[in-house]
């Protein structure tokens, strides 16, 4: 028997594990790991199985090749040999214009996703870029890339320090956090309140994060930009407002909340307007206050305008970049200062003209470039670790378009509901034999910190690591063949980076000789190098090295002010007033009178879930985590519904089971987003099928700044069976 430590690798809460290892290399337990200073042996159920996960006998273990609808095992060099030739014979017919990408949420979890994503996007050379980005998070990168100039430049809740923490849209007890990375988010609440702390939830349901809370309010799916707003009004109407850093737009600010009175805001919203105005009151008298909203208030029609109000508030009661307000980590690997400000709409979806955000376009629209006839029609596509099937609106539609491309490769290890579309499947080894470090995710922690994972197991014979099959294919988009050396690709951005270094003046290798800082970095691989070199020209000047001297972790300390180390705004102030978001307010306004729809659907987040990739794991599925419609007992009884219901929307209907409860408010219905096994090659995933909610999602239906699918809020009705 033997112990190892490593990340774990199934959420964003970056918590460390314990493994213990039998003789033959089979993980007999994992446990959290006490010593890492982050999350203090903290774990939750998906950590717990990450062993069954990795010998989950349904992963593929080597590439599959379809003929018609049947699939046949080969060899990595033929499957490489078969991707060039598809991708070379539809860019030859219809040009790179006719190629498509789709990076799928494990690749924020993945070192290898993180590493060769953008190399391989400019390798295919095409506009048609889509991720799981536009159907969850991207109304945040769009409001802060406005508000900041940067993108990425995201404040978090100083969850550790705060006095109040107002929550909308959020289930951290569920989800484990998302865009504020927070190893036991659970205890971290509890202590906020144990410290004599007020933490208020605004949700549509009574969640586990909500029945932890002091207060909990019920809000109408989709409508809290105008509760937002609501509370912006207050603070100006009582004075209230204690702005302590530089911005721009504070009166037009001013104006456009003028209109949104909480009296104007709280029929349509739900919350009556003496709550909306006390909300305001705790917020800028609280010693320090936080406000952070996530996935609910983002797949709405105003996701970001929502999301933008969230920072707005935080900086209307003094709490951006201060300890216990909203503030920026830094982590030991920066991608360093942005040189122009943001803006979105470089390019925009040849069928609908959707515009650009991040460099990628919205995954709604994905279908129309795929069946609509033309120049640029999407003719094949590359998707890597994604189940837009399953994820991405009308995902019945979706279905549908895969079937019609020319060629299709996916780099997944299962035969899914995307990837049964596929010409080749590339399957990665488990994440027993996998390197890791968080890239994507702790630019988004709450204390700054750092940790890398070795491999746990030495890599199967004749298995390509997954950092060499994105390069492999990198390679072979780029026109170098499937017989190119992926080792050079690593080796040319080694040298970029490195000779970019030494050119930036403050750089900590100014001046100095890229071929001798080569010669320094350690690493058994090129992505492990990559690694080592990032480190040391980071802020800590840390290295691989270290890094694998301190198994459990390293602390960097508590969030520290920085805002004017990564604001790059054209004025060199906080954004208030961005005109994209602003032009959006006259839509938010347009709304006001509105009717609000008789009932409206939500999804749902599972502990024991992400998403559409844990439901092959036997200890996962079952119990609490079923897909069933959450309804209100008073909606039942209305509708004469019992047991099952079929719920239409614009998009299509399902038959499902009803689950009635009084933690959901009346008007809604919730459904879990990720489901829809039926007939699936993953065997428990099949006998748990459920649904997908997405054949109830309209992809017609965008938040229109940032182009993000509307996911909470669609219109349904509900009928007997």
């Amino acid at each position: 028997m033997r112990t190892a430590h490593r990340t774990c690798p199934l959420c964003e809460a970056v918590c460390g594990l314990r493994l213990t290892l039998d003789d033959t290399g089979h993980v007999t337990s994992v446990k959290g790991d006490p010593d890492d200073p982050f999350s203090r042996g903290f774990i939750c159920p998906k950590g717990a199985s990450l062993g069954r996960l990795d010998e989950d006998p349904d992963r593929l273990r080597a590439p599959m090749v379809r003929t018609g609808q049947s699939w046949a095992e080969v060899s990595w060099e033929e499957a490489f040999r078969t991707v060039e030739r598809g991708l070379t014979s539809v860019i030859e017919a219809h040009g790179r214009q006719s190629l498509a990408v789709y990076l799928g949420n494990p690749n924020a979890h993945s070192m290898a996703g993180a590493l060769y994503g953008a190399p391989l996007i400019r390798a295919l050379g095409t506009r048609n870029v889509f991720s799981a980005s536009t159907a969850d998070q991207m109304p945040k990168h769009v409001s802060c890339g406005l508000m900041f100039g940067d993108p990425l430049a995201i404040p978090v809740p100083d969850l550790d320090r705060t006095d109040y923490l107002l929550m909308l849209g959020a289930n951290p007890l569920e989800s484990n956090g998302s865009l504020c990375t927070a190893p036991d988010f659970p205890g971290r609440l509890k202590a906020l309140r144990a410290r004599g702390g007020r933490f208020v939830v605004v949700d549509p349901r009574r969640t586990r994060t909500a029945a932890l809370a002091d207060e909990h309010l019920f809000v109408r799916p989709g409508t809290d930009a105008y509760l937002l707003f609501g509370i912006v009004h207050t603070l100006f109407a009582e004075d209230l407002t204690s702005v302590g850093v530089e911005v721009e737009g504070l009166a037009e600010i001013r104006e456009l909340a003028a209109e949104f009175s909480p009296k104007a805001v709280a029929e349509l919203c739900g919350v009556p307007a003496e709550t909306v105005e006390r909300l305001a009151r705790e917020l800028a008298a609280a010693p320090t206050a936080a406000v952070y909203a996530r996935i609910g208030t983002c797949t709405a029609e105003f996701g970001t305008v929502a999301q933008w109000l969230v920072d707005v508030i935080n900086v209307l009661t003094g709490n951006l970049d201060r300890p216990g307000g909203v503030m920026f980590a830094k982590p030991a690997v920066e991608t360093g200062r942005r040189r122009r400000p943001y803006t979105t709409g470089r390019w925009h979806s040849r069928v609908r003209g959707l515009p650009e955000a991040n460099g990628e376009l919205p995954v709604a629209t994905l279908a129309d470039e795929i069946e609509t006839p033309g120049e640029g029609q999407v003719r094949a596509l590359v998707t890597v670790a994604g189940n837009p099937v399953l994820s991405a609106p009308n995902g019945a539609r979706l279905d549908r378009a895969f079937g019609g491309l020319e060629f299709m490769v996916c780099v997944d290890p299962y035969l899914n509901e995307t990837t049964r579309h596929a010409d080749v499947i590339l399957p990665p080894p488990p994440v027993m034999r996998t390197p890791h470090y968080d890239f994507a995710l702790l630019p988004f922690a709450v204390r700054n910190y750092t940790r890398f994972s070795p491999p746990v197991l030495p890599p199967e014979p004749d298995r390509p690591a997954e950092a060499e099959i994105l390069a492999r294919l990198t390679m072979i988009a780029s026109g170098q063949g499937a017989q190119a050396d992926p080792a050079l690709l690593d080796e040319l951005i080694i040298d970029q980076m490195l000779r970019r270094a030494v050119e930036t003046p403050g750089s900590p290798v100014e001046g100095r000789d890229p071929a001798e800082l080569r010669a320094g970095l350690q690493g058994g691989t090129g992505a492990e190098q990559r690694l080592d070199a990032m480190l040391k020209l980071g802020p800590y000047g840390l290295s691989l090295q270290a890094l694998l001297n301190a198994p459990n972790g390293i602390d960097l300390g508590p969030l520290r002010p920085r805002l004017a180390e990564v604001l790059c705004t054209a004025s060199g102030r906080v954004e208030l007033a961005p005109p994209q978001l602003v032009e959006d307010v006259v839509r938010l306004r347009g709304r006001l009178a509105a009717p609000p729809a008789e009932m409206v659907l939500i999804g749902r987040r599972h502990l024991r879930s992400n998403n559409s990739w844990l439901h092959n794991v036997g200890p996962l599925v079952g119990g609490s985590n079923r897909c069933t419609l959450q309804i209100n007992p008073q909606d039942v009884a209305r509708l004469g519904l019992d047991g099952h219901a079929v719920v239409r929307s614009a998009a299509g209907e399902l038959t499902v089971p009803l689950e009635p409860t009084d933690t959901i408010m009346p008007g809604v219905v919730s459904l879990p987003h990720g489901w829809g096994h039926a007939g699936s090659a993953q065997r428990v995933a099949a006998e748990h099928a459920g649904v997908s909610v997405n054949t109830l999602t309209d992809e017609s239906e965008v938040d229109v700044p940032s182009g993000n699918a509307v996911f909470n809020g669609v219109p349904v009705t509900l009928a007997p069976i």
